[in-house]
């Protein structure tokens, strides 16, 4: 696949890319520059913003030990 660079330096990636990558308007990207080109990834989401969506609640020992097949 071939793209081209426009004003500024920009480059669009093609559709079928993106949602093939599931990149969208506002996302990042990082960018790794090797011996052989470029490489461009998304960038997944940091701790700062994952902390706080696993809602983990208070579990009782009795609990686990009932979920082994243990008796209490």
């Amino acid at each position: 696949m071939e793209i081209k660079i426009g004003s500024k330096g920009r480059i669009t990636l093609p559709y079928k890319i993106r949602m093939l990558l599931g990149i969208k308007e506002g996302d990042y990207l990082t960018i790794e520059v090797t011996s052989r080109g470029i490489i461009l990834k998304p960038k997944g989401p940091s701790a700062k913003e994952t902390w706080g969506i696993a809602k983990i609640e208070r579990v009782e020992i009795e609990e686990i030990e009932e979920a082994l097949g243990k008796e209490p």
